[in-house]
């Protein structure tokens, strides 16, 4: 049976023939190698002489910035490789087949793990050449390099297993998608903060990675491996007739940890109770349907661990961010707005791909409901259970407000806060409803809007700071410190915040308005300038979203659907 893992596998071989030959590989390959260039190409140090005896700063900081974006780069796409595996199966109807046939469990776990991480080992290796021009620069040693890309190589193991193994407990891939981030984003955050942390401290953090990464991959990959194949073995979410059923008393029955109930408050809130009466006239019938029946036609597993890791994390960020260095409680904003990013096309992104997959867009489109009527109720039972999750990591800032003085004389910026996530819940409910109605695939939406909100939210901030590090007198530093308005990340962090940190010492806000404070709460027009410049913008490109698709759903689906 040991050649069904390798040479004759034939769930690795089809798998490959179909990973490595899509047109996406082939672009996702190129867009790897041109961003870790360019990045290599602007950071190069530009000094005359490089004295490689003293360690050159500009080299040390030129190599970590190319390997920690190599890291984040990779562990990003990794789901998107491995979370669809099982989960895809489920949904091309072929789950059942799979099981059937005469390979065991394991060869078909190893081989869908192995032709996941094979597209992201070529990318990790065809970035080798890149890296070997760095070394001549000095400030790095070989062993620093080795020990950088077996962290690498580990972690990509360990998040690829976390993916499959999240696909095998979802029958949809936006799912296992959405936990798989929620699971590895804390672990690619904790990996960059040791690397920046050990930095001074170069020989140990090599001995650290070449000891420690191998063996806490081993750890964590081997458990999940054979949880999979128990999952496989006996397997009870087969996708019969009698799967298709969600029996919610059974599943709160058999649930671990947090127990959704539709009856009581705040559950109702975003998963009201099923109805059992006729529908009242003045209600929208799409609206209705998606929030009662189509979010959580597929159970509530995603939901709880959704909410369950967000508040365990909130816990530690809240004591750090709100009570202890309260002149960084923006960072504890960021997080919320990280949540939101995760959570929010989770359920607007599947809105209109859901019927087209079900083959039921036809019906919807002859109803007599206008187009306007169905999009805003699309929006609306999305946009509706991702503020409400959204709003429950916003009562550690309540209770802060209350409870610490230091913030009593801030309120104008914490309701710019609360308005920054509220426009960011609105954003990415439109842009994910937009890719709805552009592409054919759920996975393809979600992915489509992932890649959207991180170009438009964290792309402007990543480059902006890269300008400013290296080319902090030049034009483009201006052009891309007023790219940043489109960032709810950046309008968080140019928000004034009059409180002192955990040394008495006041804020750098507290301190650039010293003496000048002839506004009410010492705040002036000009302190929220950033703040209203992102705030027409993304008005703007919200109502430009919804016009869009409006026209969208005139030109390409109505026509469509009548000469078909």
């Amino acid at each position: 049976m040991a050649r069904f893992w390798f040479r004759e596998n034939p769930v690795l071989q089809r798998e490959l023939l179909v990973n490595l030959r899509t047109p996406r590989s082939f672009v996702l390959l190129l867009i790897y190698q041109v961003l870790l260039s360019a990045l290599v190409y602007f950071a190069w140090p530009t000094d005359t002489f490089l004295d490689l005896t003293e360690n050159p700063e500009s080299t040390r900081n030129l190599v970590d910035l190319f390997f920690l974006g190599n890291y984040v780069l990779v562990s990003m796409m990794t789901p998107s490789f491995a979370a669809g595996s099982i989960s895809g199966e489920k949904e091309r109807k072929t789950y059942e087949m799979l099981l059937a046939s005469p390979l065991r469990p394991e060869s078909i776990v190893w081989g869908k793990l192995a032709a996941a991480l094979t597209h992201l080992a070529i990318l990790v290796f065809s970035s080798l050449p890149v890296a070997m021009l760095c070394l001549p620069l000095g400030g790095v040693s070989f062993y620093e390099v080795l020990a950088a890309y077996v962290g690498l190589i580990s972690s990509v193991i360990v998040f690829g297993m976390i993916s499959v193994a999240s696909g095998s407990f979802f029958k949809r891939t936006s799912a296992a998608l959405v936990v798989s981030y929620f699971v590895i984003l804390p672990m690619v955050l904790a990996s960059v903060l040791f690397w920046f942390l050990m930095s001074p401290y170069g020989q140990e953090r090599v001995n650290i990675i070449l000891t420690v990464a191998p063996g806490l991959c081993v750890a964590i990959v081997a458990p999940l491996f054979y949880v999979i194949v128990s999952r496989l073995l006996y397997p009870n979410d087969l996708s019969g007739q009698s799967g298709q059923v969600l029996d919610l008393e059974q599943e709160s029955a058999n649930s671990v940890g947090l127990v959704i109930s539709r009856d009581q408050f705040p559950d109702r809130l975003f998963v009201p109770p099923i109805r059992k009466s006729l529908m009242e006239d003045h209600i929208n019938p799409v609206y209705d349907k998606e929030l009662r029946s189509e979010i959580f036609g597929q159970g509530t597993l995603m939901l709880r661990l959704a909410i369950q890791i967000s508040m365990l994390l909130a816990i530690v960020l809240m004591a750090a961010f709100l009570y202890i260095y309260q002149a960084l409680a923006p960072w504890y904003l960021c997080y919320v707005l990280l949540f939101n990013i995760l959570i929010g096309p989770v359920f607007s992104a599947g809105s209109v791909t859901s019927e087209r997959e079900r083959q039921t867009l036809d019906l919807l489109l002859t109803t007599m409901l206008s187009p306007w009527q169905i999009l805003w109720g699309k929006l609306l039972s999305g946009l509706r259970v991702s503020t409400v999750l959204t709003s429950f990591l916003l009562w550690p800032l309540a209770l802060a407000v209350v409870m610490v003085s230091s913030y009593w004389g801030t309120l104008p910026s914490i309701v710019a806060y609360l308005l920054i996530v509220a426009l960011t819940c609105l954003s990415t409910s439109n842009l994910a409803l937009l890719c709805s109605t552009i592409f054919h695939k759920t996975s393809s939406s979600l992915v489509a809007a992932y890649t959207i909100i991180v170009l438009l939210f964290l792309a402007p901030v990543a480059v902006n700071a890269f300008v400013q590090s290296y080319f902090a007198e030049s034009t483009a530093a201006r052009i891309a410190d007023q790219l940043t308005i489109v960032s709810p990340f950046e309008a968080v962090h140019r928000i004034p915040l009059f409180v002192d940190d955990f040394t008495g010492s006041l804020s750098r806000w507290t301190r650039a308005s010293a003496g000048t404070q002839n506004a009410i709460f010492g705040y002036r027009l000009e302190d929220f300038r950033h703040f209203a410049q992102y705030f027409s913008f993304t008005i703007a490109l919200n109502i430009a979203l919804l016009l869009l698709m409006i026209c969208l759903f005139h030109s390409r689906w109505r026509v469509s659907s009548y000469y078909r």
